[in-house]
């Protein structure tokens, strides 16, 4: 008896991967958890994403079909514990697919963030905006010795040529320390919406008051921390913070983000496979995934 070949679905980023030079967009992975400050293990989040796309239909929620929308999957970066060449092999993988339309990057922790940014600052032409998806402003000059913590993130992201303060938003955050509140302090137009701001006044009304901050930049950098949602929807993440989103806060957020601004990359970082419980952080990160391959798809179609 012949055994029926998989269905095309059933294969990873749910049939949609392309080894297309002209695919909708590229993405790579980069399992590197050596600057997180707490629990690690979000090394392993690249390939447990992957894995389980193939059970994952390839539809938005909204029931439009992803058919036909190419996903080049550039791989992974090497695995190294050294922050040198971590970023050595970030900046290779980046300019492999750095042609494309679209940029993902999956952590990882949210250091990883700093070389996908630097090396798309160096390509940018005028100021780039960049908005901060966290429980956690990150904005420490250095973290428990490390310039380059996850602690870190957002600081070292704003010294790059074409990014700055005035055009940065960080929303969720709902986790401070003493130097971060230095920082915005002395940066006043860098825009914070905090997670009870949005609780209280809702995701539109938080959006609107931070379009503002991105109105004369050509291209957006989005990271999405994990931890932005509260634990109950993403218990698998290193450093945990009640009271934050819900995942249909965040989706809500992104449909706003991609509709009105003009994102040129997108990275999401602190999913932790070993800390997980049945998948769930996984599976939203996943969701979060799916929704932009249909959000891209929309906007390439005006």
């Amino acid at each position: 008896m012949t055994r029926e070949l998989q269905p095309k679905h059933r294969a990873v980023w749910s049939g949609l991967s392309s080894n297309a030079l002209d695919a909708d967009i590229g993405i790579l992975g980069i399992p590197y958890d050596g600057a997180a400050s707490f629990r690690a293990g979000a090394a392993n989040a690249p390939q447990r994403i992957r894995s389980l796309t193939p059970h994952v239909a390839p539809f938005t929620e909204r029931g439009i079909s992803l058919a036909g929308f190419d996903v080049y999957d550039a791989g992974d970066t090497a695995i190294s514990e050294k922050w040198e060449s971590v970023t050595h092999g970030v900046a290779s993988k980046v300019r492999e697919i750095a042609h494309l339309p679209f940029l993902i990057a999956l952590g990882g922790d949210h250091s990883i963030t700093i070389p996908v940014v630097r090396e798309l600052a160096t390509i940018a032409t005028g100021p780039m905006g960049y908005v901060h998806i966290d429980a956690h402003l990150d904005l420490m000059n250095a973290f428990e010795g490390l310039p380059h913590s996850h602690a870190c993130t957002a600081r070292r992201v704003l010294e790059y040529d074409n990014l700055s303060p005035e055009h940065a938003a960080f929303i969720g955050i709902r986790s401070w320390l003493d130097e971060e509140l230095a920082f915005l302090k002395s940066h006043p137009l860098a825009h914070v919406e905090t997670a009870a701001a949005v609780a209280a006044d809702g995701i539109p009304s938080a959006f609107q008051r931070m379009l503002p901050t991105f109105r004369d930049v050509a291209n957006v950098y989005v990271t999405i921390d994990i931890d932005v949602l509260d634990p109950a929807y993403a218990p698998g993440t290193g450093t945990p913070e009640a009271g934050g989103l819900s995942t249909r806060d965040l989706l809500t957020l992104l449909a706003l983000v991609f509709d009105k601004l003009p994102v040129r990359a997108l990275d999401i970082v602190e999913v932790s496979p070993p800390l997980d419980h049945s998948d769930i952080t996984s599976f939203a990160a996943i969701k979060l995934l799916y929704e932009v391959f249909g959000w891209l798809n929309k906007r390439d179609a005006r």
